[in-house]
């Protein structure tokens, strides 16, 4: 049986999530999946951090209060963070980045995961940051140290959307895709079409926790934008930079605008697109598009995610899942860390 220690750098709802599957499933993992997590440390810029080579108690972790500096009541704890103390002393063999998206320059997060991809400690994350930005010079990293960078949790949350365009659809040719990538956007649109005016929708999906006090990088297309980029760069081999991708948002779609595509027997969806030209190159974009009832996009409400991919041989294949969840994403994370656990067992490595 092999058992993967695993450091996580962020304790908000992802990796706590994790660590509430870790405590509840690691048995029945051991038999299904042929591995056991156990956790060696934890930093967080809130909690604080703690370390344990022969292992964390799961279930105690994820009952931590969500206080300042809370890990400092654990033995062995500290109020203070220490995130290159847990990368490079804890033993990890994987760590799991769940820190908050910078997009501008995606640090620190790139920082760390260079520091444990250095080491030849593999790297699963969700953070959109490193991906969007450095996602070349990673994996360029990790395949120097025979270590693994995976981040299917970046686009869909738990929908393996990546995965699933690379290894179920190779060889369909894609050709490009445009996807509803941001459940706060969506929800808000689809609250508006119940009649709220924007501002009234915005701040139901804040009471209900699908948008943050700050709204701004999900309605106004900044979000969606760095998933573009990350899906455009690995499934159509662009090289795209946030700056490429054309950017509006939907706080301009007005109740009128509603009502008109709902007696159009159409919806107003944000939507992040790519295509490759003829000419190879790559054509990128996210803002509101008015779809007809007919698009397979047009269904999708609330906070669900969806994407089409236009392929050459298949035609349009659209993938609908979740987008956010705590426990979705952590699944992304398990997810990943099933992609390097095949990988080992295949290649020896």
């Amino acid at each position: 049986m092999t058992e993967y220690k695993i450091a996580l750098l962020g304790f908000g709802g992802v990796n706590r999530a994790l660590t509430q599957l870790i405590a509840d499933k690691n048995s029945r993992w051991a038999d299904e999946l042929g591995f056991t997590l156990k956790i060696v440390g934890v930093s967080d810029l809130y909690l604080g951090s703690i370390i344990n080579k022969d292992g964390l108690d799961a279930r105690e972790l994820a009952a931590v209060p969500a206080a300042k500096g809370s890990f400092r009541t654990l033995a062995g704890g500290t109020a203070e963070p220490a995130n290159e103390t847990v990368i490079r002393f804890s033993g990890a063999d994987i760590v799991a980045e769940a820190t908050f998206t910078n997009p501008v320059d995606g640090e620190p997060a790139t920082t760390f995961c260079r520091w444990a991809l250095e080491k030849g400690v593999s790297v699963v994350t969700t953070n959109k940051g490193p991906v969007a930005l450095h996602a070349q010079s990673l994996k360029t990293l990790a395949d120097s140290t025979g270590a693994r960078f995976e981040f299917e949790g970046s686009v869909m949350s738990g929908t393996p959307v990546i995965r699933l365009a690379k290894e179920s659809l190779a060889g369909s040719e894609i050709t490009g895709f445009k996807g509803i990538l941001n459940g706060t956007s969506n929800f808000v649109l689809s609250s508006m079409e119940t009649g709220l005016d924007f501002s009234s929708a915005v701040a139901k999906a804040q009471e209900l926790g699908y948008a943050e006090a700050d709204p701004t990088a999900d309605v106004e297309g900044h979000d969606v934008r760095l998933k573009v980029v990350i899906l455009a760069n690995e499934l159509l081999g662009a090289k795209l930079k946030p700056s490429d991708v054309l950017c509006k948002g939907i706080s301009e779609i007005t109740a009128k605008d509603i009502a008109e595509a709902t007696k159009a027997n159409a919806r107003w969806k944000l939507i992040g697109s790519a295509e490759k030209r003829s000419d190879g190159s790559i054509s990128a974009s996210v803002s509101p598009q008015l779809l007809p009832a007919n698009d397979a996009l047009s269904a999708v409400s609330g906070a669900t995610n969806a994407i089409t991919f236009n392929t050459a041989i298949l035609g349009p294949v659209t993938v609908v899942g979740a987008g956010a969840g705590r426990f979705e994403t952590a699944f992304a994370l398990l997810a990943d860390i099933v992609s390097i656990h095949n990988h080992k067992t295949t290649s020896g490595k």
